[in-house]
């Protein structure tokens, strides 16, 4: 499945047969841990540093109408991020996920962050709704 835009996954999504979770983890970039200075380069550049969750949160799909208005709904947390992560959590025979699937979910995701490990399960999007590929 191609994923283009943001958008794209909205449309995508809805079109399952299952109802769908979208589950978001929005991150800060910082500069990376080891500061040498060819990574604090690669800091200043765009690329490397670390990520940090600082809001999680999960949506219904038809919950949410554009990018736009997802951004603008984070402001209201205060939490100032870079990154948001998203991933999709399909129920079954016509159920949403529970909240503790959602919720165990989010907890996978949070910690995948916090690790590094395996980012690339998980769709990301910039402050503006730019796709954006982790290489971790």
């Amino acid at each position: 499945m191609d994923i283009s835009s943001f958008e794209n996954l909205l449309k995508v999504a809805a079109q399952q047969s299952e109802p769908q979770r979208m589950l978001f983890v929005f991150v800060q970039k910082g500069p990376p841990d080891d500061r040498s200075a060819d990574n604090a380069a690669s800091f200043r550049a765009g690329s490397g540093g670390t990520l940090t969750p600082v809001v999680c949160v999960d949506k219904a799909v038809t919950d949410i109408d554009s990018f736009a208005d997802l951004a603008k709904e984070s402001e209201a947390t205060g939490q100032r991020w870079d990154i948001v992560l998203v991933a999709c959590l399909a129920g079954s025979n016509g159920v949403a996920p529970s909240v503790s699937e959602v919720d165990r979910g989010l907890e996978t995701m949070v910690d995948a962050v916090k690790t590094g490990d395996k980012l690339w399960r998980f769709l990301a999007f910039d402050h503006r709704g730019d796709p954006l590929q982790i290489n971790a």
